[in-house]
């Protein structure tokens, strides 16, 4: 169906490319080298009636067991992740690594994306869920941005056109290319220190970095989803192979021999208790393919 397409593989392993480590393999798996590539591959997947899905970092995904049907894109050639400074203004590519992104507008004495460190995954997966931390989110800094739609057309997205809320933004189309955001100039000293400071903080709090862990609820409004889990005494809990993590209740930890059924089957029982005991209803976080 894909054929003649050279940046295009069939069955590929996804579970190493997320953060659980779980779930089957990709039909078809795709990393184009350019963005006529791309365009190539969603053209061809439009006419051959395809669903097309794009893997950024792989924190908020959650494979099936059975894996994916149609065709999963990666943007992990370079001409995807291109960083761009302009005095206050950069210009950076939606494949680049969030981590990426915040060290080189600190170094150049640009702040505003300092309070993201630590937040896994790309800045085109962070735009689309609007990702933030108590300093802000990196909604607040986007001045620009360009997408490609499910139908293969390139179009600008100004700033009156952008619409930011908790975890979500009206940047759904299938792919964000590039994203231009407007900082503030500040002692590149300052900024690091201020930087360090709160990824020390957030460090202390999270999973360890060997763990295959996923972050797998909301916020409720106003409140703390690791924390309504915690009251729940649901730190530790078990299912199969996965367990709800011992440092932070709204991670959770996939051992090894570790299913996606089984982290189905934690989300529903924890959805459950919290809804049962404290009265909130649980919306996830991750994505499930």
């Amino acid at each position: 169906m894909l054929s003649g397409l050279e940046c295009v593989r069939e069955q590929v392993p996804l579970a190493d490319r997320t953060w659980l480590n779980v779930g089957g393999p990709a039909q078809f798996f795709a990393e184009p080298g350019s963005v006529e590539e791309l365009l190539a591959i969603i053209t061809r997947c439009r006419n051959e009636g395809m669903q097309v899905r794009l893997l950024g970092g792989g924190s908020k995904v959650l494979v099936r067991d059975e894996g994916v049907a149609g065709v999963v894109l990666a943007l992990t050639d370079p001409c995807f992740s291109k960083i761009q400074l302009a005095g206050r203004k950069v210009t950076v590519g939606g494949g680049a690594p969030l981590a990426h992104a915040i060290t080189v507008t600190v170094g150049a004495g640009l702040a505003g994306l300092e309070p993201l460190v630590g937040i896994p995954g790309t800045v085109g997966g962070a735009l689309h869920g609007n990702a933030g931390s108590h300093g802000g989110d990196i909604g607040q800094w986007t001045c620009h941005a360009t997408v490609l739609t499910r139908d293969g057309k390139v179009l600008p997205r100004e700033r009156g056109d952008l619409v930011f809320a908790y975890r979500e933004s009206s940047l759904d189309e299938l792919v964000i290319l590039e994203a231009q955001f407007e900082l503030e100039e500040e002692d590149p000293v300052e900024v690091t220190k201020r930087m360090q400071k709160q990824w020390i903080v957030k460090k202390a709090n999270l999973p360890m970095d060997h763990e295959n862990t996923g972050c797998i609820f909301k916020n409720p409004r106003g409140m703390s989803a690791g924390m309504l889990i915690d009251q729940c005494g649901l730190k530790g809990e078990q299912i199969g192979a996965v367990e709800v993590s011992q440092r932070h209740a709204n991670f959770f930890v996939a051992k090894q021999g570790a299913t996606a059924k089984e982290v189905l089957q934690l989300i529903d029982l924890v959805r459950n208790r919290v809804a049962e005991r404290m009265g909130v209803e649980l919306e996830t976080e991750i994505e499930i393919w």
